[in-house]
């Protein structure tokens, strides 16, 4: 009878672990398609794990750049000493549509319009709204978004590596997060060496 109890106690806590991870998801689900004014109705994975919400099906070649972005991420991490959240699994990646192809010198730059914020009225400032590479959304889980590429896959996967930085740092490194996490004073990318 008490092994009976325990079965239950013990299924009722994994309900509701899900049920919580699937409320979690679904807010930050909402609020990338706050961020970008898209639907992501295409979800995937990549080859080691990471969660892919995107407008579009993604290709396997966009996939497997996220991976290596994560790849390089985690490397660089571990390099810095640190150790938390270096896992693909603990990863979700939005994949928006570009609200441009092109930066203002004529090169192919997929990127997403967002909201000018601490960069109002700086030169970033596009009008109440500046050109990122990708955002993060997120830190549970650590999720951020990017614009979809059709071509030069290795800027996913440099863009992929970058935002995960601050996922990284925030885990790892609070300070540094702090001190990193607002590239409206200066500095960009990598962070990580």
């Amino acid at each position: 009878m008490a092994r009976r109890i325990a079965s239950y106690i013990l299924l009722a806590f994994a309900v509701l672990l899900q049920v919580s991870s699937a409320n979690a998801q679904a807010s930050v689900v909402a609020q990338a398609e706050r961020i970008s004014g898209d639907h992501f109705t295409v979800s995937a994975r990549t080859p080691n794990g990471a969660t892919v919400y995107a407008v579009n099906q993604p290709s396997v070649a966009v996939l497997n750049a996220i991976d290596a972005g994560l790849t390089d991420l985690f490397s660089v991490a571990r390099k810095n000493g640190y150790r938390r959240n270096l896992s693909y699994q603990n990863y979700t990646i939005f994949i928006a549509k570009a609200d441009r192809l092109k930066d203002s010198d004529g090169n192919y730059s997929p990127d997403i319009a967002v909201g000018a914020a601490q960069y109002a009225g700086s030169i970033y400032d596009k009008g109440g709204y500046i050109y990122a590479a990708g955002m993060v959304v997120s830190f549970s889980p650590g999720s951020f978004l990017i614009a979809e590429h059709t071509r030069d896959l290795g800027r996913v996967q440099n863009v992929v590596r970058y935002e995960g930085e601050h996922i990284v740092l925030y885990y790892n490194d609070r300070q540094r997060f702090l001190a990193t996490q607002d590239h409206s004073k200066g500095g960009g990318h990598p962070i990580l060496q």
